[in-house]
C-alpha cells in the first residue's frame, strides 16, 4: 500500500480516519490500563481491576455481565503482544477496506463483527466444558475485517506466519478459520477465545452479504444523518453511506451518447468507458492503492461529474 499526493491535494493515506481512531483508542486505553490504572487504587483495589470487572466481557451466568461489555471488551488487551498483533492485522487488512467502503460503513462493520464474536463466545461459555473466564481483545472484530478482506480481494497474495509463503487471501481466511475451529473444539481451556474469532467472521459474512438487505447500514445512516463524505480521489461528494466506493464510481460514469466515449477529456483526449471499466476491475482485483497515478487522475476527472 502506498501514499499518493497530487497537485490537487488528493490524499491516499495508509491511515484512513476511522482506522486511525481505532488504533489510537486501543493504544491509549492499553497504556492507561497497564501503566497508570495498574498502580492507582481505590479502597485497596487497583483501578485496572475495576476496568476488568465492568468493561471486560463476562459470562452471562457470572452475574457480572452488562450489555455495554459487548463493545468495551474490544478495546481491552491482555499484553503487548496481544494488542500489537491485533492492531497490526487491523491496519494491514482494514486500511484498504475503509478506503473502499467509507469510514461509517467500515466502523459499523467492525463493531458489529466484534459484538457478534462476543455473542457467539457467550453462547459457547454456557455449554459444559467451556471456560467461563472474562474475555478481552479486538480479535473477533479483526477476524471480521480479515474475512471482509478475503472476500473483497480473494486472489490478493497474503504472507502467512510462520511460513511466509504468499497464498491467496481467500485461502488464508479459510486456513485461519480452520485453525480457530480446531483449537476451539479441542483446546477449550487455552485462554484464547477461538469462538469469538469465528463469531466475528460469521457476523462479518452476514454484514457483507446481507447488511444492506437487512437495512443495517441504512439505519445507521438515518441515525447519524446523511452527510457529505470525502471521496478517495479528492472531491466532496454527497451520497447515502450504504453505497460502496465502486458503486459511487459506477454512478459517476456518464452516459454513452457517442458509442464508448464518455465526454470527459484529460490531456487532450477523451476518456472511454472501457478505460473506466478496466480501472474498476483493477480496484476489485488488486485494490485502490495499486492504481497508477494516471488511473487515479482518470477517476478524479470522472468524479467531477458529480459537482
Amino acid at each position: 500500500m502506498s501514499y499518493y499526493q497530487d497537485n490537487r491535494g488528493m490524499g491516499f493515506s495508509l491511515f484512513p480516519p476511522m482506522l486511525k481512531l481505532l488504533l489510537i483508542l486501543n493504544g491509549a486505553i492499553f497504556l492507561l490500563d497497564s501503566v497508570i490504572f495498574e498502580v492507582l487504587a481505590f479502597n485497596g483495589v487497583s483501578l485496572s481491576s475495576y476496568i476488568m470487572e465492568y468493561f471486560a466481557l463476562h459470562p452471562i451466568q457470572s452475574g457480572l455481565f452488562w450489555p455495554w461489555q459487548l463493545i468495551s471488551y474490544q478495546f481491552l488487551h491482555a499484553g503487548f503482544s496481544h494488542i500489537f498483533f491485533n492492531l497490526l492485522a487491523l491496519w494491514m487488512f482494514g486500511a484498504e477496506l475503509e478506503m473502499i467502503w467509507g469510514s461509517r460503513r467500515f466502523i459499523t462493520y467492525y463493531l458489529i463483527a466484534g459484538m457478534g464474536g462476543g455473542l457467539v463466545h457467550l453462547g459457547m461459555q454456557m455449554l459444559p466444558g467451556f471456560e467461563g473466564a472474562p474475555t478481552i481483545g479486538a480479535s473477533g472484530a479483526v477476524m471480521g475485517i480479515l474475512l471482509g478482506f478475503g472476500l473483497t480481494f480473494p486472489d490478493r497474495p497474503v504472507m502467512m506466519f510462520p511460513l511466509f509463503i504468499p497464498i491467496p487471501a481467500k485461502y488464508f481466511v479459510l486456513i485461519y478459520a480452520g485453525i480457530d475451529l480446531f483449537s476451539g473444539l479441542f483446546s477449550t481451556n487455552s485462554g484464547v477465545a477461538h469462538f469469538a474469532h469465528l463469531g466475528g467472521a460469521f457476523f462479518g459474512y452476514i454484514m457483507l452479504k446481507h447488511g444492506d438487505d437487512l437495512k443495517i447500514y441504512a439505519l445507521v445512516d438515518k441515525i447519524f444523518g446523511r452527510s457529505k463524505q470525502q471521496s478517495n480521489y479528492g472531491n466532496i461528494i454527497d451520497y447515502p453511506f450504504e453505497k460502496t466506493y465502486v458503486e459511487v464510481i459506477e454512478e459517476v460514469k456518464p452516459p454513452e451518447p457517442k458509442g464508448t466515449m464518455t465526454g470527459v477529456f484529460m490531456d487532450g483526449r477523451e476518456i472511454t468507458t472501457e478505460e473506466i471499466d478496466t480501472i474498476l476491475e483493477k480496484i476489485t482485483a488488486k485494490g485502490f492503492a495499486n492504481l497508477t497515478e494516471q488511473e487515479k487522475r482518470i477517476l478524479y476527472e470522472v468524479s467531477k461529474k458529480l459537482d
